[in-house]
């Protein structure tokens, strides 16, 4: 070991969490695409092993109403079962991360001013991410309920909420999708608030001998430094965002009310039919959807830090 590089000594230290991270990842993931190649009663119906190639990507792909009755969707339903579930979880995420992002940034620019009670209000801030899913999903189930809800009555008038909450696949999208940015809006404040503070505190004072307005202080040192850490957070709630499901479950809207593409996965291995093949084609294109939006952050974060390099 004496004899090994800075890079090669590395790497030595770095095998035993690489090797962890293979077979805790990479091998479950390997093993979903390889099932996702088999019929779909690959563990028993006298068909283990039968290779069917790509049948069960076009089966999602195309709508093959034979998948239609252990999901969520009516068999008659035009669309495919996968573009439903995929346009719910990409509208799910894109509002979901847009909120937390904008109300967790209000949080950091909050939780880092001094002044008198910011302990306290930092502490109601983070309360919601401390919160188990299961106990958020109740609170917010109770809290829409029809009879003693305290928001059902003033979103029905408002033309929000239909007469039945939770009946409707809108109605369980805006539960869920409050729900959801209520809870891990402060997990995005908290990342933020890591890169608030690492701004160094002499721009601000140059800004202020120059005359900077509060505007133009946030717009050309604030953001631009803190742009980074940003897409760090933007990243990891996307990744959640994209494989929602226990908010549904919790809140009681379930995934036959707002489907998305994490329900698709269950209802397909653990609907009325095991259709265990085409559950672990919809997971391995789950897989290849996350990896397409980490791939779009990553070059947002490798450009950004190219900027700030030379400065």
């Amino acid at each position: 070991m004496e004899n090994l590089s800075e890079q090669a000594y590395a790497y030595l230290l770095l095998a035993p969490a690489f090797a962890l991270l293979v077979v805790i990842a990479f091998w479950p993931l390997f093993e979903a695409l390889r099932m996702s190649f088999f019929a779909d009663d690959v563990l028993g119906g006298g068909k283990l092993g039968e290779f069917t190639g790509l049948t069960n990507y076009v089966q999602l792909l195309t709508n093959n109403n034979a998948l239609a009755p252990a999901t969520f969707l009516d068999p008659s339903f035009e669309v495919p079962i996968l573009q439903q579930a995929l346009f719910m979880t990409l509208l799910f995420a894109i509002i979901t991360v847009v909120g937390e992002t904008l109300l967790g940034f209000a949080y950091a620019m909050l939780m880092k001013k001094d002044f008198r009670g910011r302990r306290w209000v930092r502490v109601l801030i983070i309360l919601p991410w401390s919160i188990p899913i299961v106990i958020q999903g109740m609170i917010f189930f109770l809290m829409f309920r029809p009879g003693f809800g305290l928001l059902t009555e003033p979103l029905q008038q408002l033309g929000i909420f239909s007469s039945i909450p939770l009946n409707t696949t809108f109605d369980g999208f805006v539960i869920v999708t409050v729900t959801d940015i209520w809870k891990t809006s402060a997990f995005m404040a908290l990342l933020i608030l890591a890169g608030l503070e690492s701004v160094n505190q002499d721009l601000y004072e140059v800004a202020d001998v120059m005359g900077a307005s509060t505007w133009q202080r946030f717009r050309y040192i604030t953001f631009p430094l803190v742009f980074p850490a940003l897409m760090v957070a933007m990243l990891f709630r996307t990744m959640g965002a994209l494989r929602v499901y226990g908010v549904i479950e919790s809140t009681s809207v379930g995934c036959t009310t707002l489907p998305s593409m994490t329900c698709l996965v269950t209802q397909l291995m653990f609907g009325s039919s095991a259709l265990y093949g085409s559950a672990a084609a919809a997971s391995v294109l789950i897989a290849v959807v996350v990896g397409l939006f980490i791939s779009v952050y990553l070059v947002f974060i490798r450009r950004s830090d190219q900027e700030l390099g030379p400065a």
